[in-house]
Order: C-alpha cells, then sequence, then structure tokens
C-alpha cells in the first residue's frame, strides 16, 4: 500500500498530478481544492495516498491532510460512492465542511458536489452521521500535512502553499478541526454526551466558521442548555 508521496511536480492535470520521486513518476488524482493548494511544476510537494485497486485498474489519490484521507475513507464506504464521488465531495466542501454537513444532516450541501444526485447525499448523511463524532474527535491529532523529503536535492526545498500557511518561526495556529475537536473534548468532560456535543459543535461551526475554541465551547453550551 504506498501510503505517501514525496517528490517533485512534473505535471499538472486538471484533476492529476504527476510527481517524481527519484526518477518514478507517480499519477496523483487530487480534488479542486488540494490541485489549487499545491505548488508549480518543479517544485516540491508531499500528499497522503490512497491506492485503489480494480481489476483493470489502479489509481493513486492524494489528499493534503490524514483528516481529508480518512473522510475519504469513510465516504467510499457508502454504497453508491466510489473514490472520485468521494474527492467529488471534498473538493467542494473540504473535510471539516463534509462532516459538518452530514453531522447536521444537510443533504442540500452533500448534493452540491458534482455528480452527487439527491438519493446518494441522502444515503451519505444517513450511514455517516453516527460516524462523524469519531473523526471530529480525532481532527487535531489528523489535521497536519505530510512531511516533504526529497534528499537528492541540495537545496532546501520549497513547501506547498498549504503547508507554508502553516509555516513559519512562532507556533502554527490552531486548524479549524483543531478548535472543533478541543471543543467536542471539553463538552464530552462537561458530561455532555458525544452526539450532543458534536451537533452543537457543528452547528456553531457551520454559523461561525472562524469561532476558535473559546467562541465554539461558548455557543454550543448555550445551545446545549435545558430550555426553561
Amino acid at each position: 500500500m504506498i501510503g505517501k508521496i514525496s517528490g517533485r511536480i512534473d505535471w499538472r492535470g486538471p484533476d492529476h498530478v504527476l510527481i517524481d520521486v527519484r526518477g518514478v513518476g507517480y499519477i496523483v488524482y487530487v480534488n479542486d481544492r488540494t490541485l489549487a493548494a499545491l505548488p508549480g511544476v518543479g517544485e516540491a510537494c508531499a500528499l497522503y495516498t490512497e491506492l485503489v485497486v480494480r481489476e483493470d485498474l489502479l489509481q493513486l489519490f492524494g489528499f493534503p491532510t490524514m483528516l481529508e484521507k480518512e473522510w475519504h475513507r469513510l465516504l467510499t464506504t457508502v454504497q453508491g460512492v466510489g473514490a472520485k464521488a468521494a474527492m467529488a465531495i471534498l473538493g467542494t466542501l473540504g473535510p471539516e465542511g463534509a462532516g459538518r454537513a452530514i453531522t447536521l444532516g444537510d443533504v442540500r450541501a452533500i448534493q452540491a458536489a458534482p455528480g452527487i444526485g439527491p438519493k446518494i447525499a441522502q444515503r451519505v448523511v444517513l450511514e455517516l452521521k453516527g460516524k462523524a463524532a469519531g473523526v471530529m474527535a480525532m481532527g487535531a491529532r489528523l489535521d497536519a500535512a505530510p512531511v516533504i523529503d526529497v534528499p537528492d536535492d541540495p537545496a532546501p526545498a520549497p513547501a506547498p502553499r498549504a503547508a507554508r500557511a502553516k509555516a513559519g518561526p512562532e507556533l502554527a495556529a490552531p486548524s479549524r478541526a483543531a478548535h472543533s475537536a478541543d471543543a467536542l473534548s471539553a463538552l464530552v468532560n462537561l458530561g455532555y454526551s458525544q452526539s450532543d456535543a458534536v451537533q452543537a459543535v457543528a452547528t456553531v461551526a457551520s454559523e461561525q466558521p472562524e469561532a476558535d475554541t473559546a467562541e465554539l465551547i461558548r455557543r454550543a453550551l448555550k445551545l446545549l442548555m435545558p430550555r426553561t
């Protein structure tokens, strides 16, 4: 199983890149979001990968974080959702957006992905709603870019754009997935059930996408408080 590709981009296609790894070229299919975040031809990059094996075809699909790879794996467990359909959903919503849509039962958001009809969108929500909490809880741990390793290059390889945003002399700011995971953990520690906590955090995150952990907790607690 090929779990990661690290090398230089030789070619950028409409839905894939050709990555040279020590003289061997790998075609890796990516979604629109990932393609836009990758660097140009000749620059170094790294992607987590999933190898899809069929009788007459082998395809590599690439992901900028393990969080997105995990969502792709879950989406493909739904009947009627293949690897490319899962990529379309993630390319449209991103991993956090897909998680919120599934948690909140937002079928229309899933259906906004190219090639996803209403029946498939509804099936995605129904089959994965109970599994969204586990992925959200792991968000902080999984939401990290792979390390770029191009040892044969004497000069330091430039990081892809997505990684550049997280790099710097100071510690990187927590991602939205990390904020959601921390808020979820705090609410569960306060005694709320995981399902209720996930629902509240997802609701707040959809209304306030830039909210940090403290804001997520504060607003989620308001939703969870019993109304008299």
